[in-house]
């Protein structure tokens, strides 16, 4: 799957948490193996690239993170009256992006999102990056006009980062093959409403 000179790639919460830990989603792994497909195909954002490079035009299509980093107490757990088990702690392995993605993660483009114990964060418009930038803000200095998101879970982090994108003014394609979720059901319902909502389902 080719795509256009001027887009982005937008990855989900592909962290091991919600791949084979306390959160693991149906579909993980095949949603992961499909997502490196889809960046060997486009990204020159491998293991001899690297962010800055990206940012000052010198790569082909720049990949971009968001990622769940939550402290051991954050309001979402169960622990402390949220409705998850605690999941993608900051510093463990749960909270990492999956081991085949990694050449493809410069700190520069991940987005961390639940960093504050009080806030529950399910879009990527949330977080920030090491220099504390927005996605929305490096997807302006990017010169972006279009984005494929793929990631985890459909429902929750995957549809409130497309509405997002959407909202923000982006053309915005989820592909399928490359979504986990919490439940088929509610990724089924996830799809329908993004698609009325103007998301390209592909």
């Amino acid at each position: 799957m080719k795509m256009p000179k001027d887009a982005a790639i937008v990855v989900v919460d592909m962290l091991y948490d919600f791949i084979d830990g306390s959160m693991a989603c149906a579909h993980a792994e095949p949603a992961v193996a499909r997502a490196l497909e889809l960046l060997r195909q486009n990204s020159a954002a491998t293991e001899d690239g690297d962010a800055e490079e990206i940012i000052q035009g010198g790569g082909s299509l720049p990949v971009l993170f968001v990622c769940d980093s939550h402290p051991a107490d954050h309001c979402s757990f169960a622990e402390q009256g949220g409705p998850w088990p605690p999941h993608c702690v900051s510093g463990t392995r749960g909270a990492e992006i999956h081991d085949d993605l990694k050449p493809f993660a410069d700190e520069a483009c991940i987005f961390r999102k639940g960093c504050d114990k009080t806030l529950e964060q399910y879009s990527g418009f949330e977080g920030r990056n090491a220099a504390g930038q927005s996605l929305a803000e490096v997807l302006e200095i990017l010169d972006v006009r279009s984005v494929l998101v793929v990631g985890i879970a459909t429902e929750f982090c995957v549809r409130n980062t497309a509405e997002d994108l959407l909202k923000a003014g982006f053309p915005v394609t989820v592909l399928e093959e490359a979504l986990a979720y919490v439940d088929y059901k509610g990724h089924l319902e996830a799809l329908d409403a993004m698609k009325e909502e103007g998301i390209k389902i592909q």
